[in-house]
């Protein structure tokens, strides 16, 4: 039984590799916790968004897999960030006794998920219906959370986009300080990069020269 770690980000700037760096900390924080080796040979990055499973990592992880095996992920959003075909996902490898382990979303690890299972299939058929939807309801209810928050982000960027365009008297390029608007859509693209640049441009009213500094500034300070 191999013990596998996976980490996931919605980008394709090598100099963004960096953003690899929280999910590694937590990761490797928990291989020495349990004593499990974290090399090159049981780790598996991918650089692309999570709204499909179509990753070569991932594809390379899964074709890797057999029953006992485990994978550990620093939070469900870098699983998946799709509910239904997260769902589907979920329950074929927990059905192939492949254990799933989220860190930062232990309710929905599979190790308390197959309890709940188990306990499930030792009731009698209405409970036993009842507590069969629960689980799912769980499982989808945290799958749609992490979906929803990317369209909810993505929204509020486009929405600013729109506002800005109603401002007048200030040149593209010319910001006298970092807005904390400014600061936490930069921290949601350092997160998910699937939000593009140039929304930020646009909303903000910047370069993207500008921008890319206020990108490194905020990275340092999270790495602070």
């Amino acid at each position: 039984m191999a013990t596998y770690f996976y980490l996931r980000i919605s980008t394709k700037e090598s100099s963004d590799r960096q953003s690899f760096a929280r999910q590694e900390k937590s990761l490797k924080a928990y291989a020495e916790s349990n004593d499990i080796k974290y090399t090159v040979r049981n780790v598996f990055k991918d650089d692309i968004s999570g709204s499909t499973f179509d990753r070569a990592e991932w594809l390379e992880l899964e074709s890797n897999l057999n029953e006992g095996d485990t994978v550990v992920f620093k939070e469900i959003s870098r699983f998946t960030r799709q509910a239904e075909a997260g769902y589907e996902k979920y329950m074929q490898l927990m059905n192939k006794g492949i254990n799933l382990v989220f860190l930062d979303n232990p309710t929905v690890s599979t190790d308390y998920i197959s309890q709940l299972t188990s306990i499930a299939n030792s009731q009698q058929l209405v409970t036993k219906t009842a507590l069969e939807s629960t689980i799912k309801l769980l499982l989808i209810v945290e799958l749609d959370r992490v979906q929803q928050e990317r369209e909810i982000i993505v929204k509020r960027i486009k929405q600013g986009i729109e506002a800005s365009e109603k401002k007048q008297g200030r040149k593209v390029g010319q910001l006298d300080k970092m807005s904390d608007e400014l600061r936490a859509d930069i921290i949601a693209f350092i997160g998910d990069r699937t939000i593009k640049q140039v929304d930020l441009m646009n909303k903000h009213n910047i370069s993207r020269n500008t921008l890319k500094k206020y990108v490194e500034f905020v990275k340092g300070e999270k790495e602070h």
